[in-house]
């Protein structure tokens, strides 16, 4: 079976990774700290479950930043740019990539929006994807 490989990089380069697995979900998420961690109306996020996650390039510039609080949310950054970069969960397997660092082309599209109750007014949206209050129930 053939897995995706997907390239990806931080805004001013130093950083380069590379995912391999096959994307599960691809969603909008509207929540407030994914609001506060991307400074726009939602995030767009990428997930791979029991994928794998390689630092090419820049490994040592990676930093993270958890809310002791909040049981999923972490937010992994450039040192140098403050560009949001992949994490891979631990507890669910899962890597989580920033859809704006792929370099990569896609053939996958974004699938709902999480959280929608949380948005903005201001925030994007009317579209066709489908909305869910907060996670889906296949998450």
């Amino acid at each position: 079976m053939t897995q995706t490989i997907i390239d990806g990089s931080c805004l001013c380069g130093a950083v380069q990774y590379e995912v391999s697995g096959d994307p599960q979900w691809f969603y909008h998420c509207h929540c407030s700290r994914c609001r506060k961690a991307t400074g726009t109306g939602h995030a767009s996020n990428l997930l791979i479950p029991h994928g794998s996650l390689k630092w090419v390039r820049g490994e040592g510039l990676v930093k993270s930043y958890k809310i002791p609080e909040a049981k999923r949310f972490t937010n992994c950054f450039c040192s140098n740019c403050g560009a949001r970069l992949p994490r891979y969960v631990r507890e669910s397997g899962m890597v989580v990539i920033p859809a704006g660092s792929i370099d990569s082309e896609l053939d996958f599209k974004p699938q709902f929006r999480i959280f929608w109750d949380s948005r903005v007014k201001w925030s994007c949206g009317g579209d066709k994807i489908p909305v869910h209050a907060e996670y889906p129930p296949e998450s």
